[in-house]
């Protein structure tokens, strides 16, 4: 597969690095805000789980902290992230009460305006299994936005639609009077990713006193429990209908002024970095193993000594040795 070959199945990527967006997502938040105006009127703003950087990008380019001194933006991951300019970055877990009053400090006691979201786990295909992690890192940007945002703000965060996205929604209505499923064009229509985006943040039943509650743990009142199954949420489609197509390739420019782009800024020592090392180590030595079988029984390597010189059989052995060994 050709380094254009991504470049033609998904033009949300391409136009991204064309453009100088370091994620394709970037544009999802341009579409969200283009419907709800999240932006507006704003100056405080969080992004969680915010790794590489392309949400914050957009909140940068339209608030213009440069131009607006009052326009404050705090960038928060697990990750480390590249720097941004006119963006806070808080490297840290966003469970942790530490980081909520980080971001508190950065506002100098204020609280912020618009919080949103776009975490999501490593998806693994299983989806009642990828829904119920999507909802747990949901109530996590949830329950530490309950202690950085301010009343009447608004919460926007990453959701996977399954058979119990309702209980999620009920809990959402709890806190914000105004809960709507939204999904921009540039999220795939084969992907069940959307978008929930909670406006008028309320205290009715009280703000939670701790960080450390478990939200699902939390007692409903009967009229909550009763609805938490049946609670219409709208669900609204945003962006242009005669734009780009998340779900349709595209071919490249005729005109020769097409040049393959890296993406502006790939994940700095990403969890799975480890993972992919490890799988190319245990690959290197399933092929050795299967060299070393070629020239002697495999019970014989227990007790090989490897001699000062050595000849082309136990050099094989050696290099295996060493492999074993690392």
């Amino acid at each position: 597969m050709g380094k254009t070959s991504k470049d033609k199945r998904d033009i949300y990527y391409r136009k991204a690095k064309e453009q100088g967006y370091r994620a394709r997502s970037a544009f999802k938040l341009i579409q969200l805000d283009e419907t709800f105006h999240l932006l507006d009127g704003v100056t405080r703003v969080v992004d969680l789980c915010a790794a590489p950087g392309g949400w914050t990008q957009v909140i940068a380019e339209r608030l213009h902290p440069a131009e607006n001194p009052d326009v404050q933006i705090v960038a928060v991951d697990l990750m480390e992230m590249a720097p941004l300019d006119h963006a806070i970055q808080i490297q840290g877990d966003i469970t942790a009460q530490s980081t909520a009053d980080a971001i508190i400090g950065h506002f100098h006691g204020g609280k912020a305006h618009l919080v949103v979201s776009d975490g999501a786990p490593d998806v693994l295909g299983l989806h009642d299994l990828d829904e119920y992690l999507q909802a747990q890192l949901v109530l996590a940007a949830l329950n530490i936005s309950l202690h950085i945002l301010e009343e009447g703000g608004t919460f926007v965060a990453k959701l996977f639609r399954g058979k119990e996205v309702s209980r999620l929604y009920a809990h959402l209505g709890r806190y914000f009077r105004h809960v709507v499923c939204a999904k921009p064009k540039a999220s795939r229509n084969s992907s069940f990713e959307s978008f929930v985006v909670c406006q008028g943040l309320h205290f009715s039943h009280g703000p939670p006193t701790s960080m450390a509650l478990n939200l699902f743990d939390l007692p409903y009142e009967h009229d909550h429990a009763r609805l938490a199954g049946s609670t219409p949420v709208l669900f609204k489609s945003c962006g242009d209908v005669d734009g780009w197509d998340a779900d349709q390739s595209y071919p490249i420019d005729d005109n020769n002024t097409y040049a393959h782009q890296e993406p502006l800024q790939k994940p700095i020592n990403p969890p799975y970095a480890l993972a992919k090392k490890s799988k190319t180590k245990l690959n290197m030595l399933s092929t050795l193993i299967r060299v070393f079988t070629l020239f002697t029984d495999v019970h014989d390597l227990p007790n090989i000594r490897i001699p000062a010189r050595l000849d082309a059989t136990h050099q094989y052995y050696g290099i295996l040795l060493i492999v074993l060994e690392y």
